[in-house]
């Protein structure tokens, strides 16, 4: 007994030194282990410094485009208002001329046809002032004929026109029946005389005829 007790000491001794290496290389990779995450830790603050650099200056880059897209905006807007404007005030301009041409083409409609019945007015103060000097009253009675087909020309130039009722059947869109009488040489319903002219302007009846029809 007394011989095996050095051998159990040692064996001890030797499982004690095993578990001590043991021990220390587990400090070590412990160690090594704290060091490695020491490393990564200062390895990662300079990534995610550069992380918050580029996030900052993609944000700076964000608002600077969009501000920019802002100010565009508002430049257009403000274009499109001055358009809208300018617009208003053409069409403005636009209507009151519009309304002023037309104002004075109501008022000044009769000009043209005024100004061609001067000529005729003109020929007949020159007949009134002949008619105590002239003894031929054909010439005088042929001078004032020519002065009514003058104005009938310059009426008929305008688009009236005289009714030729006579012989023709009685229509109430165009004829004024005064009178009913016996007719052996019309039939019954048919215009007989005319005792006042008719008109038309162009296609418009500016006065129905009057007539005696007969029964």
């Amino acid at each position: 007994m007394k011989e095996s007790q050095p051998i159990q000491d040692n064996i001890n001794h030797n499982v004690e030194e095993e578990q001590e290496m043991n021990d220390n290389v587990k400090d070590e990779q412990n160690l090594e282990t704290e060091e490695n995450r020491q490393d990564e830790a200062l390895q990662q603050e300079p990534q995610e410094q550069v992380n918050e650099d580029e996030a900052a200056g993609s944000a700076a880059e964000g608002g600077a485009a969009l501000s920019g897209e802002l100010a565009k905006l508002q430049a257009e807007n403000e274009e499109y208002q001055q358009r809208l404007l300018r617009a208003q005030a053409d069409f403005d301009n636009f209507r009151r001329r519009t309304l002023k041409e037309k104002e004075e083409l109501g008022k000044y409609a009769s000009a043209k046809l005024i100004t061609e019945l001067l000529p005729v007015i003109d020929n007949f103060e020159r007949a009134i002032s002949s008619a105590g000097e002239s003894a031929d009253t054909s010439s005088y009675a042929k001078g004032v004929e020519m002065i009514f087909r003058q104005l009938e020309g310059v009426l008929k130039a305008e688009g009236l026109t005289a009714m030729e009722a006579e012989g023709t059947p009685f229509n109430p869109e165009f004829h004024q029946a005064i009178m009913q009488v016996e007719s052996e040489e019309y039939e019954e319903g048919t215009v007989v005389e005319v005792v006042q002219k008719g008109y038309l302007l162009k296609d418009k009846v500016l006065r129905p005829a009057m007539v005696k029809v007969s029964g």
